[in-house]
């Protein structure tokens, strides 16, 4: 069900929410949390399709803040739709277009339909404040998501993000990589059981995780990492691969098609496994399974990042 409500409030809002609840029975009471969306007009679809797929792990209040890019001269009026039901998955979605003088104050649009006693958390899919946790919607969130490899330069975008870190930030390039810092740690876990001496790690241009990887590869090995960013190889963005050194051979785990990886060491027969690129929904569906801050991230955006020394690679050109 879409309920479009125009030049409404976000108390209207509120109300309709209530009276659906009430005579129709068709928004439950069981929401987890409340996620904020903070997206450009015209690019949230694919956010709340995401949120909608995650709410079956995770019944949640969506709330999407729809914002213009461009100045708007517009006379101050609020645009709101609410969608239950099928359209919404296990959640409810409420969209909320600002125009004029009502699109400043983002905080008083969404803090009359935040549910009681629920945790908060906001995701920005695209462009992110330079400072998330101190922005308006980021102080009412104890956990803020952001995806640098939405940024024009990636790269930049996580330096910001380890100039800024605060408690309760994560970023999609770290989700990104739970498969392979699993499948790693899996291989390493094997015998025999000698130390790495020098890690060699490759990835796309555009690809931030490629980037955290080396940087948390680094901390926990407590080797020197090389890693290089190159074009897509035949098409494949992210992560190309990882070899790590040691006294009995070369341990390789390469990505050569966008969901299948080839696994060789010494002595063993070569594997292909399942290492697919994680969409937005898997991504966002792991973030919200916790909402305590996560300190490894947070070591490795900030100390592991600052460790690590620039690649001889393609960013370059990115910049």
């Amino acid at each position: 069900m879409i309920i479009d409500m125009p030049d409404t409030t976000t108390s209207a809002v509120s109300k309709r929410l209530v009276t659906l609840r009430e005579e129709g029975g068709v928004v439950a009471l069981g929401r987890v949390l409340t996620l904020i969306i903070v997206a450009n007009r015209g690019e949230e679809e694919d956010a709340i399709e995401a949120a909608n797929e995650a709410s079956r792990e995770h019944p949640m209040r969506v709330i999407v803040i729809s914002r213009s890019i461009e100045p708007e001269g517009d006379e101050p009026r609020i645009d709101a739709q609410i969608r239950v039901g099928g359209d919404a998955g296990a959640s409810e979605v409420i969209i909320l277009r600002a125009w004029g003088d009502a699109s400043q104050n983002k905080v008083s649009l969404v803090t009359p339909l935040l549910l009681p006693d629920a945790p908060v958390v906001a995701w920005w899919p695209g462009a992110a404040p330079e400072n998330v946790s101190d922005s308006p919607i980021g102080k009412l969130a104890q956990r803020r998501i952001t995806d640098a490899s939405a940024h024009s330069n990636p790269h930049l975008a996580l330096e910001s993000l380890a100039r800024s870190y605060k408690p309760g930030d994560t970023d999609f390039a770290w989700t990104r990589l739970t498969l392979w810092r699993g499948q790693l740690a899996a291989v390493l876990d094997q015998p025999p059981f000698e130390p790495i001496t020098a890690v060699q790690v490759t990835g796309a241009a555009d690809s931030p995780s490629t980037t955290l990887l080396a940087a948390w590869l680094q901390m926990q090995l407590q080797v020197p990492v090389d890693y290089e960013l190159t074009h897509s190889v035949r098409g494949v963005g992210g992560i190309h691969g990882v070899e790590m050194e040691r006294a009995s051979g070369t341990i390789s785990l390469e990505r050569p098609l966008s969901n299948v990886a080839t696994l060789e060491i010494p002595g063993q027969p070569t594997q292909d496994i399942a290492l697919p690129r994680r969409n937005l929904r898997d991504c966002l569906a792991e973030e919200l399974r916790r909402l305590d801050p996560d300190v490894l991230y947070g070591e490795v955006i900030t100390r592991g990042l600052a460790g690590l020394e620039s690649p001889a690679d393609a960013a370059e050109e990115n910049r």
